[in-house]
């Protein structure tokens, strides 16, 4: 019967400790402002998502060097239809031509002279 009376107030007393402890824990989470991060983070990626589509729209609708080195055109859509329309009659050249080319755009580039040992 000693054991019952000693358990009940520890009992109650935890119930009363963790139940300040979710009022403590309440009041600092609603008392402390939440900085709005997530809405300048947001502005920057809209703006910087509007330049990339930009830049692509540029780049679909607009010819351009890709490499001019190894002589890459970069082309829109409508004129490249049209020469391959233009040029397309003869299957045989069309399928030559495009081998040559994809052959052209595949070479490695050069390698990088090596540079000499510090030794040397």
């Amino acid at each position: 019967m000693n054991n019952e009376r000693t358990v009940w107030p520890v009992g109650v007393g935890f119930f009363i400790a963790c139940l300040l402890f979710a009022v403590l824990v309440a009041m600092v989470k609603y008392s402390t402002p939440d900085p709005a991060i997530d809405a300048d983070r947001a502005a920057v990626r809209a703006k910087a998502l509007a330049e990339i589509r930009a830049a692509e729209t540029q780049a679909l609708n607009s010819p351009g060097w890709i490499d001019q080195n190894r002589g890459l055109v970069r082309l829109p859509i409508a004129i490249a239809m049209q020469i391959i329309e233009r040029e397309g009659q003869n299957p045989a050249a069309v399928r030559s031509n495009l081998t040559a080319r994809v052959e052209k755009t595949a070479a490695p580039a050069p390698a990088a002279p090596a540079k000499p040992s510090s030794f040397e």
